[in-house]
């Protein structure tokens, strides 16, 4: 697999993500469904924005883990959640995570009416390999 990195700037490098990505010789795609912080038991978080972030991304982790792919193969994060405001002082956490795993992808975030019953935040990816 080769990728590019499409960045006509640079302001976006501060905020950890790309402008696009070009994949070339891909062996196989992943589509994970939006991770949100849900318990192995099907339980939705109750708990604040960055408890739930903390979880989302473990258990985007453990989707792309057992598929047999690598964090730093995501090329597209969308990030959905119900409140920009209360997810922004907490974005560290997601920039923090993003450099630990080498990961360059294309990023949308979206503020949503809500999400899944107590849910604040959820995360969607695509993983190449």
């Amino acid at each position: 697999m080769e990728k590019s990195i499409i960045n006509p700037w640079e302001w976006q490098d501060q905020r950890s993500y790309v402008q696009a990505v070009e994949v070339k010789n891909v062996e196989s795609t992943l589509y994970v469904s939006g991770q949100t912080a849900i318990s192995a038991e099907g339980i939705s978080s109750n708990k604040s924005m960055d408890v739930q972030l903390i979880q989302a991304l473990e258990n985007l982790e453990k989707v792309i883990s057992q598929a047999g792919f690598q964090n730093n193969g995501i090329v597209r994060l969308n990030i959905y959640t119900t409140c920009t405001a209360e997810l922004w002082p907490h974005f560290n956490i997601l920039q923090n995570w993003i450099a630990k795993n080498s990961v360059k992808t294309a990023v949308t975030m979206l503020e949503v009416k809500s999400l899944f019953e107590t849910l604040k935040v959820e995360l969607e990816a695509t993983v190449v390999k």
